[in-house]
């Protein structure tokens, strides 16, 4: 058995991308590298324009859902408005997936409503 010394590992910045929320589509924002796996702590998104009517999710293609579901952004109804998207902890403890090397991860705009220049960083750990 194998065991991972998580006080090693940190949350770190995987990637920022720019994506489109004025059209639905899905956008590819980070790849796990080889001989990796990782687990996903959360986006920020920083809006471009008014997206209060979009909807996203984000997770491995094939289950674009399976880190966050469908999350509608009201409230992000300005230019640089910004949020933190992530599973909304509760007293159930939140199961957060570990994904392979090779693993493509995308956010999935299931309702366009927004601006074409928005920026996602997202973060996890690399073990």
């Amino acid at each position: 058995m194998t065991f991972v010394n998580l006080e090693e590992k940190a949350v770190t910045l995987l990637s920022s991308t720019t994506v489109a929320l004025n059209a639905v589509a899905a956008t590819t924002l980070y790849t796990v590298p080889a001989g990796k796996r990782c687990v996903l702590d959360g986006a920020m998104l920083i809006a471009g324009a008014d997206a209060s009517n979009s909807a996203v999710t984000i997770g491995q293609v094939g289950a674009l859902t399976d880190f966050l579901s469908t999350q509608t952004l009201t409230g992000v109804n300005a230019q640089y408005d910004a949020v933190y998207l992530q599973p909304v902890p509760n007293a159930t403890p939140v199961i957060r997936k570990s994904y392979a090397a090779g693993t493509v991860i995308q956010m999935d705009v299931t309702t366009g409503a927004g601006g074409a220049t928005n920026i996602v960083m997202l973060y996890g750990t690399l073990y």
